[in-house]
Order: C-alpha cells, then structure tokens, then sequence
C-alpha cells in the first residue's frame, strides 16, 4: 500500500503521539475530570499537540478536531481525532487504549489511522486502498447468520435505559456468541473477520471516526444503530460485515 499526502501525515501524526504516550505511561500522572465525566491526563493534551503540530505543518488549510483542544480552522476537509482513546485503561495501566486520527472532506469519512501503541496493533485505511493491519491486508467475516455470528458490545447504557433493551435481549439469545472486547479493539476484530458484528449505544465520533473507513475498507458497513450513516452527531454503532448487517439492523429495529 502506498499512502496518500494524507494518510502519510496521519500515520507519522499517530507515531508522534505514540512516543508521548510511550513516555508516560506508567508515570502515574495527574488525572483531572472533565465536564462530562471522563478522565484527562498530561498524556492526552501532548498527544494531542504532537497530533495537530504534524498535521497543521503538512495541511495548514483543515480544519481541526480534537478530543482535547476543540475544533481550529474551516472548510472542507476536517481531521478528528482522539488522541487517547481509553483514557481509562491507560491511566489503570493496561494496554486497551488507541490514537485515533481521521479526515473527513465534504461530510465524507476518507481515511482512518488507528494506532494501539502498547497493544501493538496499528491499523489504516483509505478510500479505495483496502484497510491494513500492521501490514496485512483486512477483510471482514463470510458470516451471515445471526445463530453463526459473533458480536462483541460496547458501551451501552443508553440502549438499557430504552426499549431497544428487550429486542436486544432477544438478538443475544440468538448469537452464537457475545463478547465485549471494547474501544479499538472489536472494530480491529471485525475488519479482520475474526468477529462478525460490533454494537454499541454510547460513542463519541472521535471515538469512532477512523474506525469507520478501516471497517469499509475491509468489506464491512458500519452505521448508527438505526441504519443512519455516521456522521459528526452520530452516538451509535451497528458494524458488521453486510449481509449480516441486514440482519442484525431487522432484528433491532
């Protein structure tokens, strides 16, 4: 695979980020609370810096948008990105935390970078380039049956408190197995065929931003739980490889 200009940035953006993060995990650093109750450390904020100060050098005309430090700059073309996604896991020292960098231009996804640095997972993806990790070539699962499929779940709160709780009570009984592998990870799973659909009713698009390309490129649709495409407001996740998509979408709607 030969990167794009963009991808090339994003890839050398995730391992700027990547060496702030080497150097302070373990450090046991300071964690401050934000408005909407999750955890931010000195690691998030450098992260994010070393992001934004590769990607601005490279593409001074995007915008910017990032977990930490807001939205910067206008027009067409948008990077988002979340510079620790798993706050959590990495201030409790395990390894479950990803850099999340995405471009979206004219309201379009394009490419994603997910990089896992103490994991060691490094996926990519771009538009009409396949999506690849750690230099293999992804696809997503044959699978299409509901009774064959493996589903790992997310976050979902807001699906509990709801009336989507009892349909998917009914989808579970009928999975041939249920896992919640969480963050960065289930979307590698997917796109790498070794699960076959991902749920989750409580996300961010940062969170989630370049998670969407890498699990198209490898095959797979990736919508909100409605069937909507995602979006900048977009809050859920229903990813799955396509014909088990359209199952899953009958089965919770």
């Amino acid at each position: 695979m030969t990167p794009s200009p963009e991808l090339a940035a994003a890839l050398e953006a995730a391992e700027a980020a990547a060496r702030v993060i080497r150097e302070c995990y373990a450090r046991q650093l300071a964690v401050r609370v934000k408005d909407d109750r999750s955890p931010v450390t000195e690691a998030d904020v450098r992260a994010e810096e070393a992001i934004r100060a590769v990607l601005a050098a490279r593409f001074p005309g995007h915008a910017f948008y990032g977990e930490e430090t807001g939205r910067h700059g206008g027009g067409d073309s948008l990077w988002l990105v979340d510079p620790i996604d798993g706050t959590k896991a990495f201030v409790r020292e395990y390894p479950m935390f990803s850099t999340q960098i995405a471009l979206m231009r004219e309201g379009r996804l394009v490419l994603g970078v997910s990089y896992a640095p103490l994991y060691g997972e490094h996926a990519c993806a771009e538009r009409g380039a396949g999506a690849w990790l750690n230099g293999r070539r992804l696809a997503v699962s044959p699978v299409a049956t509901i009774e064959e499929a493996a589903l790992s779940a997310g976050n979902l709160k807001t699906l509990a408190a709801g009336p989507g709780w009892a349909r998917y009570g009914a989808l579970v009984a009928r999975l041939n197995r249920i896992r919640g592998y969480g963050d960065f990870l289930h979307y590698h799973l997917l796109a790498a065929g070794k699960i076959d659909a991902v749920l989750e009713s409580d996300v961010n698009i940062l969170d989630i931003a370049a998670l969407v390309t890498i699990v198209e490129e490898a095959g797979g649709r990736f919508t909100a739980l409605d069937g909507a495409p995602v979006g900048l407001a977009t809050t859920t996740v229903l990813a799955a490889n396509p014909a088990l998509h359209a199952r899953l979408l009958a089965a919770l709607g």
